[in-house]
């Protein structure tokens, strides 16, 4: 079998139809819940997630995707006679996802198993995925699909908005973003995944100035860099990010928008409210 075979993790939470019409392989973060375990996106979905959520007097903890995870997909993939295999996974900076598909393909030596940390996560993350399986769906050696990762790492990113900084700082992941901390309840922090690492940008006095500066950090990060694809993602907050997406779509010449939720390991850190765009520009 010539195609290469694609493999990334739950972060990206893809819409179903791009798993299926690309083929891609996606190893489930761990979510741990009042003792319990939960694949991300296999055992619970964003809608349960946040149900729980609103009444859980124990707040949820997450854990990498497991070297486990990992070596099903690629016995999986080489039982079906795939020797290339490309893994991409979220940042290596908030997670040892990268570690794990590491390890896992130490039992694989008959195959060819490249893994590229991305740098960032969600949907930033997928478009580099994206780019890369419609490439080995043409036909792209394993080097090409590489490469061309590793290029398309440079044209994404992903900015947001969140409700409260109280996830991500219980988590350990907000970076640069501490100087918020102990800010006015109404302050509404922007952030981004930059350098692999989630830091601050800018913050804002209420939800509604946050959204509209959200797009226009969009339209300014993606100016005269075409083409732009776009995707939002959200932490239950569907109107929003619908909102912001159509906002930012009407201001620029967009070829590719796509409507992502935050899966739940995502939403665990992030926290309800969280509404992003992610963005690839310029390839």
């Amino acid at each position: 079998m010539s195609q290469v075979a694609i493999v990334t993790d739950s972060t990206t939470y893809f819409p179903k139809e791009y798993i299926e019409q690309y083929n891609l392989s996606i190893a489930p973060q761990v979510l741990i819940w009042d003792n319990k375990t939960y694949r991300d996106g296999i055992d619970i979905q964003p809608e349960e997630f946040y149900r729980k959520l609103k009444t859980a007097t124990v707040m949820p903890t997450t854990s990498q995707a497991t070297v486990q995870a990992f070596n099903e997909i690629y016995e999986d993939l080489v039982g079906k006679g795939y020797d290339e295999i490309l893994t991409i996974t979220l940042s290596s900076d908030l997670s040892g996802t990268m570690d794990s598909a590491t390890q896992a393909r130490q039992n694989y030596p008959g195959a060819s198993i490249e893994i590229v940390d991305s740098r960032t996560t969600a949907m930033a993350l997928g478009f580099q995925v994206l780019s890369v399986a419609r490439a080995a769906k043409e036909g792209a050696s394993l080097a090409e699909c590489v490469a061309l990762a590793e290029k398309a790492r440079e044209h994404v990113g992903v900015v947001f908005a969140v409700d409260t900084l109280e996830f991500l700082h219980r988590g350990g992941r907000i970076g640069g973003g501490s100087r918020f901390l102990g800010s006015a309840l109404n302050i509404k922090p922007i952030l981004e995944v930059t350098g692999g690492k989630i830091e601050a940008v800018e913050r804002v006095r209420t939800r509604k100035k946050s959204l509209q500066r959200l797009v226009e950090i969009i339209v300014e990060r993606t100016a005269n860099r075409q083409p732009v694809r776009l995707a939002t993602l959200h932490a239950n907050a569907e109107a929003d990010a619908k909102e912001i997406l159509e906002m930012a779509s009407t201001q620029l010449n967009v070829v590719e928008s796509i409507f992502s939720e935050v899966s739940p390991v995502i939403g665990a850190h992030a926290g309800p409210g969280t509404v992003g765009l992610a963005y690839m520009a310029g390839m």
